[in-house]
């Protein structure tokens, strides 16, 4: 039952919406409840039930932070900002309002800032792609399937926020408002969708996994294993290395004391079938030398050049053609917002691997970063300066602690 009762911040029932409203709680069980409001509370408008929200219960401030690009620039420093005593946005009739409690680091978050995924985008506007929370507000359609209290995992634009309205065809009940979930949203089910869609892997067939001990390679990883492939990882430390151990990669190549093109000559001498690619420049000419006939290299990004002022590094595509033609070998794209129908399916997936133990999803909230643990949207930029040095391993996450009283 959707609680009517205490919801505050200063709106009053509009006249007569009281009577049009008793069918409604009549059908949902809640008969004589509009005579139960306390004569001195407060309520939300309802003129427009779209604009419904419950706050049973919740800890909803009149005002709240958040990060805004208020500068197109690669430079996540200079591009965003962080802003203060904004209102609490308001949810509509199928949407909800979510208090973050982490929220999760993209290479592409400078992509935004830059504005390279939406050239018309013109500055202010919010940032961050995914999060995990807990429901505190919601519309009318809205509390059909969702309650107040319930967690929930999102991808949805403007997550640097302590609140985030979230359609709710974007968001995910879980069990708890544990990081771990916040891996699957984008950099889990990027790897899910692209080996299914466009790898199309078999059996011993073997897969380089570039940046592999990074937020979307660890995935990559272990799915090419449950694929039964013999999967090589590219990462920068004996740390990262034995990381990869552990989730089954069965030959970690560090870079900084082995040279990966002799590695990939000696140990996959007819080539790799499979190449999960997200550095680009030397690192993708690397890849197409060493395709094996009717390879697959999938790109999934190129986080080697996004600081650049262009976005990309040189790659020596000059011979690209040819080196195609030779191996019947094919280069794609993978861009997950493409894949929009696949993505609840490999969620599910993802979520229910990761229920039974099956799946690793390491989480990095900076506990050993130089300044410590990244907590609250300040330290924001900390950890997209620290994403981008390549030490981290598993998915870059930044705490957003409860709040601690309520202001209603």
């Amino acid at each position: 039952m959707i609680g009517l009762c205490g919801l505050g911040r200063g709106f009053q029932l509009a006249s007569g919406v009281a009577g049009k409203l008793q069918p409604w709680l009549k059908r949902g069980g809640c008969e004589g409840i509009v005579r139960t409001f306390p004569p001195l509370r407060s309520v939300i408008d309802l003129s427009y039930t779209q604009h419904f929200m419950d706050f049973h219960r919740s800890c909803i401030p009149s005002s709240t932070s958040k990060l805004v690009v208020t500068k197109l620039s690669a430079d996540f420093r200079e591009a965003a900002s962080l802003v203060h005593n904004v209102p609490v946005p308001t949810p509509g009739d199928g949407e909800l309002l979510v208090r973050n409690r982490f929220v999760g680091i993209n290479a592409s978050d400078i992509n935004y800032s830059a504005g390279r995924y939406d050239p018309s985008a013109k500055p202010p506007f919010d940032i961050g792609f995914e999060g995990v929370g807990e429901i505190v507000a919601l519309g009318l359609t809205a509390s059909a399937n969702y309650t107040v209290g319930q967690s929930v995992a999102y991808m949805s634009g403007g997550s640097f926020a302590e609140y985030t309205v979230v359609p709710t065809k974007n968001a995910i009940m879980v069990p708890s408002s544990k990081p771990e979930y916040i891996t699957f949203l984008v950099s889990g089910a990027t790897a899910y969708i692209s080996l299914k869609e466009l790898g199309s892997l078999s059996e011993g067939e073997t897969v380089l996994v570039t940046a592999a001990a990074g937020g979307t390679g660890q995935f990559a990883v272990q799915l090419a294993k449950k694929a039964k492939c013999h999967v090589l990882g590219t990462c920068s430390s004996d740390e990262k290395a034995g990381f990869l151990k552990t989730i089954g990669c069965d030959r970690p190549i560090n870079y900084k004391k082995e040279n990966i093109a002799t590695v990939l000559k000696k140990e996959c001498p007819r080539g790799v079938d499979v190449i999960y690619e997200s550095v680009g420049g030397d690192i993708f000419d690397l890849a197409v030398n060493n395709m094996a006939v009717k390879g697959r290299l999938i790109v999934i990004g190129f986080i080697s050049g996004y600081q650049t002022l262009t976005g990309l590094k040189a790659i020596k595509g000059g011979t690209l053609p040819a080196k195609l033609l030779q191996k019947s070998a094919s280069v794609r794209g993978f861009f997950l917002l493409h894949f929009h129908s696949h993505y609840q399916e490999a969620l599910k997936q993802l979520l229910a691997m990761f229920e039974k133990g099956e799946l690793a999803c390491e989480v990095d909230c900076g506990d050993m970063s130089p300044e410590g643990r990244f907590i609250g949207l300040e330290s924001v930029f900390r950890a997209v300066d620290y994403m981008y040095t390549g030490k981290n391993i598993g998915k870059v996450v930044v705490e957003l602690p409860p709040c601690v009283s309520s202001k209603l």
